[in-house]
């Protein structure tokens, strides 16, 4: 068996289902609810497993290998951003938190599409707070190192050296 860009498509889209199987075990079983930040970063895994998944289906020639990798990374460094950004508003002194902002389904029925998709992205108290951590690192630190991760993953995938 060798290493081909199929196998790591399958994967990156079995990764991407398995953090997002954890985050759901935490949203509904330990009762952990996602914060903006989360969501949006949930979001990108979902995006990311669905170019793995359409490239493993599709099983494309080189060209079609760089344009998958381009759409992996941009999904995996946008979501990775938005990681960094939720572990920096969780790094910040207490004071300095920004305060909390309403829900999700407030702001997507309330407010143009464009305030509430910059809102969101900007994150606020909620998005501070700490709740979970392994090995001392919160879960968003662990979701950017999953989307460096899936990137370089995605970058493999794309040598020519690889048989198709």
């Amino acid at each position: 068996m060798s290493l081909t860009p199929r196998w790591i498509y399958a994967f990156i889209a079995a990764s991407c289902c398995c953090l997002l199987g954890y985050a759901l075990y935490t949203q509904y079983f330990d009762g952990l609810h996602p914060c903006p930040l989360c969501i949006t970063q949930r979001a990108f895994f979902v995006l990311t497993a669905l170019v793995a998944l359409i490239s493993l289906i599709a099983n494309p020639h080189q060209k079609g290998r760089y344009v998958a990798t381009g759409l992996m990374l941009v999904t995996t460094i946008a979501g990775g951003s938005v990681a960094y950004r939720q572990v920096w508003l969780q790094s910040l002194p207490p004071d300095q938190v920004p305060a909390c902002g309403p829900s999700l389904e407030y702001m997507f029925s309330n407010l143009p599409f464009g305030e509430a998709f910059s809102t969101l992205m900007l994150g606020d108290g909620n998005c501070a707070e700490i709740v979970w951590t392994l090995f001392g690192l919160s879960m968003p630190n662990w979701s950017m190192f999953a989307f460096i991760g899936l990137g370089l993953a995605a970058i493999v995938s794309a040598l020519p050296m690889l048989k198709r």
